[in-house]
């Protein structure tokens, strides 16, 4: 984890963020589209950068009782190190503090390794939405995560 910092996401990041969603994603967010997440006060975004580069981020709607996790993200080159769990774990912890009971995604049934890191945080599935994804088309697997009532922590 040499020198990894979680930093929220600010104007200087979004060229990388918008390289790294076209790395990993067959229907990227476009770099207006994450510019306007940084005029959301509904947005949430927690990002793991080491000096002057992007390593993942991820982010969320804060809604009413909810964190609706809308994006995730890990560099190809980092996958499997830590990242998206670190930033993840600092989205949480936002949306526990700020008093959200519990947080939602979606997540394409055949992501394994995404599946992983929710269940490894306390995400449960809760239901399918058929045909959500697109390019290629497939069903998406709605998670949540309850957060416990004690001491910060999630269940």
């Amino acid at each position: 984890m040499n020198g990894r910092q979680i930093v929220p996401l600010e104007e200087k990041w979004l060229e990388q963020m918008a390289q790294i969603e076209i790395l990993c994603f067959s229907d990227p967010w476009s770099l207006q589209a994450l510019a306007g997440e940084l005029e959301s006060p509904l947005a949430r975004y927690f990002l793991c950068v080491e000096g002057e580069k992007l390593l993942g981020y991820a982010g969320a709607r804060m809604v009413l009782e909810e964190c609706q996790v809308v994006n995730v993200a890990a560099r190809p080159d980092c996958r499997r190190q830590g990242v998206a769990s670190q930033a993840m774990e600092a989205l949480l912890a936002c949306a526990r503090r700020e008093g959200r009971e519990y947080a939602t995604l979606e997540v394409r049934r055949s992501n394994v390794a995404a599946l992983r890191l929710y269940q490894k945080l306390g995400f449960a599935p809760q239901g399918i939405r058929p045909g959500y994804y697109e390019k290629p088309r497939e069903d998406a697997l709605l998670m949540m995560c309850k957060f416990a009532p004690d001491a910060g922590a999630w269940k």
